[in-house]
């Protein structure tokens, strides 16, 4: 049996909590809204935000240029020439659209040359037709020709090149937004990617120890031993592959897969491994990276109970310090694997667990190393408290 404290571990699960949250107040508006679709995001459905657009601002300009007519009395042939121009616009926009769909894949420079061609083109003809329904139906004497037409062209230019940077300037807000949502994702991904790549840097050379351990009894024909720390093992890749890579436990999950991990190791080294585990009782539903202490653990016995002919004893202690969590391996070795721990050659032992604090945590974390007052070896790891229940 490995040496425990027990008094300061409390192995009791507990009982979680349900609230049961109030009921969502329904809006007598909510049907209304789902009806004409407010209830989603604007642009979520983008034919259907164009059209409402289009449709809400010609109606506005229809409005405000009625409004005006009115104001300067120009009677009611003024409605009648209005609803012909804001047809017309409404018009040509559409088919500024649907050549702007194709304008927009292109090279900057062309979008911007063809584009404001075709806005002077769609001008010229909005001024031919506003001349003509301004003879017509508002001064019936007036005989426009030629380059007459043209007179309204500086009004109508301005409005269908307001139209067209409001066209562009929508859908290019909607292509980098597009941009950044999957960038986000692909960073999403690759960071889940790396950090599964870390654990399972773990796997290959953990095995690599047991199985030469296994080996070693196998040639020594201890074939009893051999067989339970392959069942050990068993017990031990079964319970880790449980969970995902990249996915986190909480500290009593972690806890028991060290002391499988241990049972393990205790077939090598006997009374020469000596464990002890003081995990205060509030933190053993805190949430960490799956086989976070793993490596340390391995580290303390490469580093301290190997070299030594009496073994040494390793304490692993976790308390909880505010919104953080503290964990601390601990040896009273020789200390030399505070030395080796600075040396670039140390594997992939802390140098992973690094990257994976840096990767899960960013910031908002500590790791160190130093000697204890054991004269033994430290690794002191503080990360942002995170509750089973809340994960």
């Amino acid at each position: 049996m490995m040496a425990t404290d027990s008094a300061t571990f409390d192995r009791r699960a507990a009982t979680s909590r349900r609230t049961t949250d109030p009921p969502a107040i329904q809006s007598p508006a909510a049907p209304i809204a789902r009806g004409i679709g407010l209830d989603r995001p604007f642009f979520d459905d983008k034919n259907r935000a164009f059209w409402i657009l289009q449709s809400v601002g010609w109606s506005g300009y229809f409005f405000l240029r009625s409004l005006s007519g009115f104001a300067n009395s120009m009677g009611w042939m003024w409605l009648i020439h209005t609803l012909l121009l804001t047809a017309t616009g409404y018009s040509l926009t559409l088919l500024l659209a649907s050549l702007f769909r194709r304008l927009i894949r292109m090279r900057p420079l062309w979008t911007m040359v063809l584009s404001l061609a075709v806005v002077g083109i769609a001008s010229m003809a909005f001024s031919v037709i506003e001349t003509w329904s301004y003879a017509t139906f508002l001064k019936p004497d007036a005989k426009p020709e030629g380059v007459e037409y043209l007179g309204a062209i500086l009004l109508n230019f301005s409005l269908l090149a307001a139209w067209a940077a409001l066209y562009y300037g929508i859908n290019y807000f909607l292509l980098l937004e597009a941009e950044i949502r999957q960038r986000e994702q692909l960073e999403g991904q690759a960071s889940t990617a790396q950090l599964a790549m870390l654990r399972y840097q773990l796997n290959p050379h953990f095995l690599f120890n047991t199985l030469n351990s296994i080996s070693t009894l196998v040639l020594l024909k201890q074939t009893e031993r051999a067989n339970a720390m392959l069942a050990r093992l068993s017990s031990f890749l079964r319970y880790t592959l449980v969970n995902e890579p990249a996915g986190k436990v909480t500290l009593a999950q972690e806890v028991e897969t060290l002391k499988l991990y241990l049972e393990i190791e205790k077939m090598r080294f006997e009374e020469r491994l000596r464990p002890h585990f003081r995990i205060e009782s509030e933190t053993i539903g805190a949430r960490l990276p799956s086989l976070l202490l793993q490596p340390l653990i391995e580290n303390a016995i490469k580093y301290a109970v190997t070299p030594a002919e009496g073994g040494a004893d390793i304490w692993l202690t976790a308390r909880r310090e505010g919104q953080a969590v503290r964990i601390e391996v601990a040896d009273n070795g020789d200390g030399d694997g505070a030395e080796l721990a600075a040396s670039p050659s140390t594997g992939v032992g802390l140098a992973n667990i690094r990257d994976r604090l840096a990767q899960a945590y960013g910031a908002a974390h500590s790791f160190k190393t130093t000697k204890n007052e054991r004269g033994g070896f430290s690794v002191i790891i503080e990360i942002p408290y995170e509750s089973g229940d809340k994960a």
